[in-house]
Parts: structure tokens; C-alpha cells; sequence
């Protein structure tokens, strides 16, 4: 079996550790010559981005597409380059799963969203991410391929998470107790990801994510008296001194349900709120 991830990040390593120790073969797409070195080092075996002859040659005997890369005003780079290299190798993947956000469904002020629910962005990235889950979702049909979507919510791990930013003295509580949101661990991406390529369902789309909804300013008063550093203070909530980034997390709110995933995939969080999960990365680091 032979996976083959068009964007190797911080999900797609997941995903891949996860499969190989399983017997899985792994290809992956670099942009530069470092990237590619580590990734070799790493047991990957590693494809120019953009070389659409190299990344059809891998893709004539591939399992499973993984698609985690961004939108940029164009649309989705490795749909750009995955679809005429499909086409040239007459490949048919038994799963191409391709990574959204939660950020499609917009504010909710606080309620809980499905995947069947009104998708309204309201950021120039959200909007992007809608565009190309459509593409993408086109391109299955019109071409027989099992497309999925994963919407995801903010990602933390070993190394990105709550104790990283306290520790470098970049974690911000900011007072709005209201504004509640869903997160997962990077393991429990990976498993749900897993999961959906055992159950490959062509227009399937899932919420993957914790189970409890919540604020920042807890996850990071929790983090920090687990590692024994000072809570930071809170601080009012001022949309206009926040960055751009910042300012768009600020103004949305929504709890997102993962019932879908549970009940069609059987997939369940082994981090089912962010307490077990920063507790199992505390206990990594031991």
C-alpha cells in the first residue's frame, strides 16, 4: 500500500508515521532541496511539488492521496498538479482526502455546527477553502474518484501546543469567555484520516475534532499549571490592536460536532478533550 501526501507538514507526517508503521509506503511532495533531505532521511521518499511527470509516475500505484496545502488566489495548488497527473497515469486511488477548516461555516455565535450545515465564511482564506473543497469535490465526480473532505479546527501536538507558547512566553489569555472552539490532536487527525481510507465514502465530509468546545484562555491556564508556570493575566478583548489573524479567530465562534465521523468511520478520540491531550504530550516529553 502506498500513500502519497501533496503538502508534507505537520498533518501529513502524521498521517504518514502512522501508516508506515503499518507497512505502508510513503511519497511526499518538496518545494526545496533541505525539505527533501530530511524527508529521505525520514524513510519519505521525496517528489518535486511541481514536476507533474514525477508525481504521476507515483501516483500509477497509489492507494491513498493526501492533500493538506492551502488555497492561494489561484485556487488549490495540487489540484493544479494532481489532476493532469492522474490523468496521465490512469491512476484510480482507492481515497484522495483532502484537508479544509472549520472556518467555512463562519460565526455561529457560540452554536453547534454539522457537516450538512450553511457553509458562510467570512474570511478571504475560508472562502478559498470553500472554493476548493467544491473543486475538488467536481473533480471526483467528474473523473470517478473517491474525494473526501476533512474540516478541521485548530491542530496541536508535541512541539505546536499550549506548553510551546507559554514557554516562549508568547501565550495570550484574552477575556472572552464566550468565545468557545474546537481543536485536535494531531494523533486523532491521523487515526480519523486512517479510518476514512478504510471506509472510503466518494463525497463523504467530516468534522474531525475533539469533543469539547472551549476557550483559549482555560486551555492555556490549564497548560500552564500543568508544567508549573505562572497563569498569564487576562487580557480585554480589543479586536483592533489584535493582528489580522488574530482579530479573524476573535470574531468567530462555534462549538463543531464530530458525530458524523464517529457514527460513519467508528473513529473516536483517544484526546477526547484538550486535558488528555496536553497531558499525553507532557507525558512524552518525560
Amino acid at each position: 500500500m502506498r500513500l502519497f501526501v501533496y503538502g508534507y507538514g505537520f498533518a501529513g507526517r502524521a498521517l504518514a508515521t502512522r501508516l508506515a508503521a503499518k507497512g505502508w509506503s510513503i511519497s511526499a511532495t518538496y518545494l526545496d532541496e533541505a525539505t527533501a533531505a530530511q524527508m529521505a532521511a525520514d524513510g519519505i521518499d521525496p517528489v518535486p511539488a511541481l514536476d507533474k511527470e514525477a508525481v504521476a509516475a507515483r501516483l500509477a500505484d497509489t492507494q491513498a492521496i493526501l492533500i493538506t496545502t492551502p488555497p492561494g488566489p489561484e485556487g488549490c495548488p495540487a489540484l493544479q498538479v494532481l489532476v493532469p497527473a492522474l490523468a496521465t497515469a490512469g491512476a484510480f486511488p482507492d481515497w484522495i482526502g483532502y484537508l479544509s477548516t472549520t472556518g467555512v461555516y463562519g460565526d455561529r455565535r457560540g452554536g453547534w455546527v454539522f457537516e450538512d450545515s450553511r457553509l458562510a465564511a467570512q474570511s478571504l482564506e475560508g472562502a478559498r477553502r470553500v472554493a476548493a473543497e467544491r473543486d475538488w469535490l467536481e473533480v471526483g465526480r467528474g473523473m470517478g474518484l473517491t474525494v473526501t473532505i476533512h474540516r478541521l479546527p485548530g491542530i496541536y501536538g508535541p512541539g505546536r501546543s499550549a506548553f510551546d507558547r507559554l514557554r516562549a512566553g508568547r501565550a495570550r489569555r484574552v477575556a472572552a469567555p464566550e468565545h468557545l472552539f474546537s481543536r485536535i490532536h494531531v494523533d486523532d487527525l491521523a487515526a480519523g484520516l486512517e479510518a476514512s481510507i478504510a471506509k472510503p465514502r466518494a463525497g463523504g465530509i467530516y468534522n474531525l475534532c475533539d469533543d469539547e468546545p472551549a476557550s483559549n484562555s482555560d486551555v492555556f491556564a490549564h497548560a500552564a499549571g500543568l508544567i508549573g508556570l505562572p497563569v498569564p493575566p487576562e487580557e480585554p478583548l480589543d479586536l483592533e490592536a489584535l493582528p489580522p489573524q488574530a482579530r479573524r479567530f476573535y470574531t468567530e465562534t462555534k462549538r463543531v460536532s464530530n458525530a458524523r465521523a464517529k457514527a460513519e468511520l467508528g473513529w473516536r478520540p483517544a484526546y477526547p478533550t484538550y486535558r488528555e491531550g496536553l497531558a499525553a504530550i507532557l507525558a512524552g516529553e518525560r
